[in-house]
C-alpha cells in the first residue's frame, strides 16, 4: 500500500487505518505522522534494521499465486473517503509484459520515475525498469513538480522514457534548456486529452514516438494505447486493447454502440481489479458481470468514461459520464467540444466547463494558444450545433493543475462577460440605444456597448431568442433569429431593424388560442419526439431526471402532498399522447391524486447506501415512459436516513424541458414548505373551459415563436 508522505497526515492515517497492513515500512523522519496507531513500524534508516540478522538468500513465498494481491492504491472517493482499489499479480505481470515487448524496454533504456508512489502510473516507473534491466531516473519530490527541473533531468541524464499528464508535458517542453533535445525515444501520455498540437511539439523537440494511454486504475494502470501519427491534425485516439484487455463501448441498456454512437466505456480481461478494499457495495456497482467472455466469473470494470469507436477500429475518448450537462434542454458531452477545439491548429491545450455565472448556466471553454474567440466559434460551429457551442472562451497562458500534473477545473476563472471600460463604444442612434437595453436586460448586464459580440458577452441561441421577441414588441418587425448570428453586435442589429423598418415588412400575426372541442394536436417538437419514441421504443434517451438531495428533517406527507399539487395545477404532467386514426393526439387526464413511494435504505452500512442511492437514481433515469399510456411524470424517495433523503423526479422531454424544470423546483419548495400547515401561498392556476379556448404556456409559446422563425 504505497504512502506518499506529501500527503495530509489524516488522509494517510485513514488510508492505514483502512488497509490495516502488517508493518509500515518508513523512515525516521516520517514516522512521528502515524504515531498511535497500532502498526509496527519498520525504519529503513534505523542504526539497526530489523533485516540486519535475517538470513541473505531470498524469503519463502510459499502458497504465492496469481491471483494474491500485488498492491492496492487509494484513489478519490465519490462519498469524500479515499477508495483502496485492490489489483492482483496476475493484472501487474501482464501489464509489465505487455510494456516491455510493446516497446522493446530492455538495458539500453532510461526510464524516469517522477510520478508520485500514491498513483498508479508509478508502480510501470518502478516495476518495468526493474523486470527488463533499464536505468531508473528518480526524481525528488520537488524536481517532480518543477517543469525546468524536469527538462534538465531529461536532457543531462539522457532519459528515453518517459510518461507525463499532457498539461504537466506542455510545461515541461517550454521550460527546458534552451535548444536542448529530448532524447526520449517513447514519450507516454495519459491522464487527459492530448491536443494533436502537443504531439507535434514533442516531435520538434526531439521525441521520437509519442504514445496516447488509456486506463483507469482499476484496470491495472493502462488498457489501451495508440501511436500517435505525425501530421495526422485529430485529437488522437485512445487506439486499441493492451495485450490480454477488452474494451467494450456500450449503451445504456448494456448493449454494445454501433461505430460512431457514443457510449461508456467498460474493460475486461486479465487488467481488471479484484474490487475495493472493505467496500463489497461499491464493488458490486462497478464491477459488473461480464456477458461477453468465456471466463467463469468474469467481470467488467464500468469505468464511468465516454468513447465511441471510429470507423478505422481505434476507439476515442469523450470525457467524463459525469461531464456530461444538460443545459437549456439539451444534453451535451463538455468532452466532445474540447475535441473539437483541440483540431484548432492554433489551441494548444483546452477545457470545457459548465459555469453557473449570474443566475445563468453557460458552457465556457478555456483555450491556451493564441486562436481569437471568434475563430474559435467558426471553427466549432462546423462541427458542433449551435447549443454546444462555448457562450465563453477565455484565453490563459496555462491550464492549472492539481499536484498531481492533472488539470485543476476548480481553479479555472470565472469568464469576464461584463463589458470592459476599454472596450465600450455608447449607442449613437436611438435604435442602438433601444437594442442595448434589450440586451443589458436579457444577458443581465449593466450596459451593453454597439461593438461588443452577443455571443461573447454570453449570449445563446436561447437568449437570442428573447431578443428577437423584444424586437418585435418594441419595433414590430419580424427579425429572423439567424440575424443575430449573422450580425453579433447592436450597430450590426441596428442597421438591419432600420432596414426592415423602411422596408415596412409584415408582422408575423399574434399567437391565438386553439379551440379544445376535440383531440388537441401536438406541437411540431412534441411530434418530432414521438416520432423517434416510435422508432427506438423504450428508450430512454429524452428522460429528464434529476435526483435531489435533501438534508434535514422532512415531512414525507407534506412532501406527497406537494408533489399532488404540482401535479393537480399543471396539465402537461397529466398528458399523454395515444395514437388516433395513425396521428398522435394530446390527452389531458383528470387529476386522480399521487402517491409518493418511499424506498427505506437507512438499514445498510453507509458504502451500501451511497451505492444502493447511485444504483435507484440510474434506473429511475434509465426506465423508459409509455407515452401512450403514461404517466410521463414519475417521483420516488429513497430515506437515506433519519434526516437524509433523495428525491428522484423523471419526466419524459415531450412534456418538460430545462426551463421548465426551474418552475417545478420553485413551486415545490414553496409548497413543501406550505403544506406542512394544509396551506399554500402559491395563486392558483385556474382550468379553463374546454370548449373555450387555451393560452400557451411560456414554454409552449417559445417553441412556436422558434418554429415560425425557423
Amino acid at each position: 500500500v504505497p504512502l506518499d508522505p506529501a500527503y495530509p497526515a489524516d488522509r494517510l492515517r485513514y488510508m492505514l487505518e483502512d488497509s490495516a497492513p502488517a508493518a509500515l515500512v518508513t523512515q525516521s523522519s516520517l514516522a512521528g505522522t502515524f504515531a498511535g496507531l497500532d502498526v509496527p513500524a519498520v525504519e529503513l534508516d534505523a542504526p539497526a534494521p530489523a533485516w540486519a540478522e535475517g538470513p541473505e538468500t531470498n524469503p519463502a513465498c510459499a502458497g504465492l499465486t496469481p491471483d494474491h494481491l500485488a498492491y492496492v492504491i487509494y484513489t478519490s472517493g465519490s462519498t469524500g473517503r479515499p477508495k483502496g482499489v485492490m489489483v492482483d499479480h496476475r493484472s501487474l505481470v501482464n501489464h509489465t509484459a505487455w510494456q516491455a515487448a510493446a516497446f522493446g524496454i530492455g538495458a539500453r533504456d532510461t526510464v524516469l520515475q517522477r510520478t508520485s508512489v500514491s498513483f498508479d502510473a508509478s508502480v510501470w516507473e518502478l516495476w518495468t525498469p526493474l523486470a527488463t534491466g533499464a536505468r531508473m531516473l528518480l526524481l525528488s519530490s520537488a524536481a517532480a513538480k518543477d517543469p525546468e527541473a524536469i527538462g534538465r533531468v531529461m536532457v543531462e541524464g539522457g532519459v528515453t522514457v518517459a510518461q507525463f499528464v499532457p498539461t504537466l508535458l506542455q510545461a515541461v517542453l517550454g521550460a527546458r534548456p534552451a535548444g536542448a533535445p529530448l532524447l526520449c525515444r517513447i514519450l507516454f501520455c495519459g491522464g487527459e486529452p492530448l491536443p494533436p498540437a502537443l504531439v507535434e511539439e514533442a516531435r520538434a523537440a526531439g521525441v521520437g514516438e509519442v504514445v496516447n494511454l488509456y486506463g483507469p486504475t482499476e484496470a491495472t494502470i493502462d488498457s489501451t494505447w495508440h501511436p500517435c501519427p505525425a501530421g495526422d491534425g485529430r485529437a488522437p485516439a485512445i487506439g486499441r486493447p493492451v495485450a490480454n484487455a477488452r474494451v467494450y463501448v456500450l449503451d445504456a441498456r448494456g448493449e454494445p454502440a454501433p461505430v460512431v454512437v457514443v457510449g461508456e466505456l467498460h474493460v475486461g480481461g486479465a487488467g481488471v481489479a479484484r474490487g475495493y478494499l472493505g467496500r463489497a457495495g461499491l464493488t458490486a456497482e462497478r464491477f459488473v458481470p461480464d456477458p461477453f467472455g468465456d471466463e467463469p466469473g468474469a467481470r467488467l470494470y464500468r469505468t464511468g468514461d465516454l468513447g465511441r469507436w471510429r470507423a478505422d477500429g481505434t476507439l476515442e475518448f469523450l470525457g467524463r459520464t459525469d461531464f456530461q450537462v444538460k443545459i437549456r434542454g439539451f444534453r451535451i458531452e463538455l468532452g466532445e467540444i474540447e475535441a473539437a477545439l483541440l483540431e484548432h491548429e492554433a489551441v494548444r491545450e483546452c477545457a470545457v466547463l459548465a459555469r453557473e455565472d449570474a443566475g445563468e448556466k453557460r458552457v465556457v471553454a478555456y483555450v491556451v494558444g493564441e486562436a481569437r474567440a471568434e475563430a474559435l466559434r467558426a471553427h466549432v460551429r462546423r462541427s458542433l450545433p449551435e447549443y454546444m457551442v462555448p457562450s465563453a472562451f477565455v484565453a490563459l497562458d496555462r491550464l492549472p493543475l492539481t499536484p498531481n500534473g492533472k488539470l485543476d477545473r476548480r481553479a479555472l476563472p470565472a469568464p469576464e462577460l461584463a463589458s470592459a471600460e476599454e472596450k465600450y463604444v455608447a449607442p449613437r442612434t436611438p435604435v442602438e440605444e433601444v437594442l442595448a437595453g434589450i440586451w443589458a436586460e436579457v444577458l443581465r448586464l449593466e450596459r451593453v456597448g454597439v461593438t461588443e459580440s452577443f455571443f461573447e458577452l454570453g449570449g445563446h441561441s436561447l437568449l437570442a431568442t428573447r431578443v428577437v421577441s423584444r424586437v418585435r414588441t418594441v419595433f414590430g418587425v419580424e427579425l429572423p433569429l439567424r440575424a443575430l448570428f449573422e450580425g453579433a453586435t447592436v450597430a450590426e442589429l441596428a442597421v438591419r431593424v432600420e432596414e426592415m423598418r423602411r422596408a415596412e415588412l409584415p408582422v408575423l400575426p399574434p399567437v391565438v388560442p386553439v379551440e379544445r372541442t376535440g383531440a388537441l394536436p401536438l406541437s411540431f417538437a412534441q411530434e418530432r419526439l414521438w416520432f423517434i419514441d416510435r422508432l427506438e421504443p423504450g428508450s430512454a434517451v429524452y428522460n429528464v431526471p434529476v435526483a435531489w438531495r435533501l438534508g434535514g428533517a422532512l415531512d414525507e406527507a407534506a412532501l406527497e402532498r406537494a408533489l399532488g399539487e404540482i401535479v393537480r395545477r399543471h396539465e402537461a404532467l397529466r398528458t399523454t399522447f395515444p395514437e388516433v386514426d395513425g396521428s398522435p393526439v394530446q390527452v389531458i387526464a383528470p387529476f386522480g391524486g399521487f402517491a409518493l413511494p418511499v424506498e427505506d435504505l437507512s438499514g445498510l452500512g453507509e458504502a451500501e447506501r451511497e451505492a444502493a442511492v447511485r444504483r435507484r437514481a440510474g434506473e429511475e433515469a434509465r426506465r423508459a415512459f409509455d407515452l401512450s399510456a403514461g404517466p410521463l411524470f414519475r417521483a420516488a424517495l429513497l430515506r437515506v436516513g433519519a434526516e437524509d433523503h433523495v428525491l428522484l423526479l423523471s419526466m419524459h422531454h415531450i412534456v418538460s424541458d430545462g426551463w421548465s424544470m426551474g418552475v417545478l423546483f420553485r413551486e415545490l419548495s414553496a409548497l413543501a414548505r406550505d403544506l406542512v400547515g394544509d396551506r399554500s401561498e402559491l395563486p392558483p392556476i385556474e382550468p379553463a373551459a374546454r370548449e373555450g379556448r387555451l393560452p400557451l404556456s411560456f414554454a409552449q409559446e417559445r417553441l412556436w415563436f422558434i418554429d415560425r422563425v425557423e
